[in-house]
């Protein structure tokens, strides 16, 4: 497997951030790693060996990009505007560093993915920016910004909650955006699921309610929050991606 490993400095952090590249063609795909995970984490932790087989073939290319999340989300800080301002300096990097890098390499829109915190960052990208993005694999997100900021909606907190700003969001054009992306969300109702189950089932409710079309699935009582259980979830939903792959523009 073709492998590489990058470092790029980005303006919008003031800091040097790093990714690796994962194989030598085919339909390019952002990863984002788990809580306050970096960038090798999906290669350490199996899910570059989950997709071993499509990314060997020419099926995928794999990008697994940085996260800042112990300055933002996980942070101890008490200034919540500063927190998210961090968050949205991250996601400018992510949309103007190094989206175009993967198109430019990738030729088309890229899948994002991600697991636990990864899905929420994916989730949530795609809901805000899917010209950018072909659609998402979510495994185990959450959905709502409660989890790292309480009660609190204000300002450019709400616009990362989306189970809240979905739920709000009545702009036509941005609807039909997301609408004609394609979109995976999982979750396992085994150990350490609650708070993903309960928020996997209110983000099918808004999606329901605004009539964007979703492949929602729930695994079963033995499908933990773990990656094990990512690993089977990983190969079977981007093998089902890649079924439906042939013909479509994106």
């Amino acid at each position: 497997m073709q492998i590489e490993y990058h470092k790029r400095f980005s303006h919008h952090l003031g800091r040097e951030m790093e990714f690796k590249t994962y194989g030598h063609a085919g339909r390019p795909v952002l990863v984002f790693p788990t809580s306050n995970g970096r960038f090798y984490q999906y290669e350490d932790s199996g899910g570059i060996g989950a997709l071993a087989d499509r990314i060997e073939a020419g099926d995928l290319r794999v990008w697994t990009v940085d996260g800042i999340d112990g300055e933002s989300f996980f942070s101890n800080g008490h200034d919540l505007p500063a927190r998210i301002a961090r968050h949205e300096s991250y996601f400018r990097y992510v949309r103007e560093d190094l989206l175009p890098e993967v198109l430019s390499i990738g030729g088309r829109a890229p899948i994002l993915s991600g697991c636990s915190m990864g899905a929420f960052h994916a989730s949530n990208f795609l809901f805000r920016f899917p010209d950018r993005v072909a659609g998402v694999i979510a495994l185990s997100g959450v959905y709502s910004t409660r989890h790292f900021f309480g009660d609190a909606l204000d300002g450019q907190i709400y616009f990362n909650s989306p189970v809240d700003y979905l739920a709000g969001l009545n702009d036509r054009d941005l609807l039909d955006r997301i609408r004609s992306r394609r979109l995976f969300f999982c979750c396992g109702q085994g150990a350490w699921e609650d708070a993903m189950l309960e928020d996997t089932h209110r983000l099918e409710a808004v999606l329901r309610d605004k009539d964007i079309p979703a492949w929602v699935d729930f695994w079963g009582t033995d499908a933990s929050h773990d990656w094990p259980w990512w690993h089977r979830q990983i190969a079977y939903f981007f093998d089902k991606w890649l079924e439906d792959d042939r013909g479509r523009p994106l």
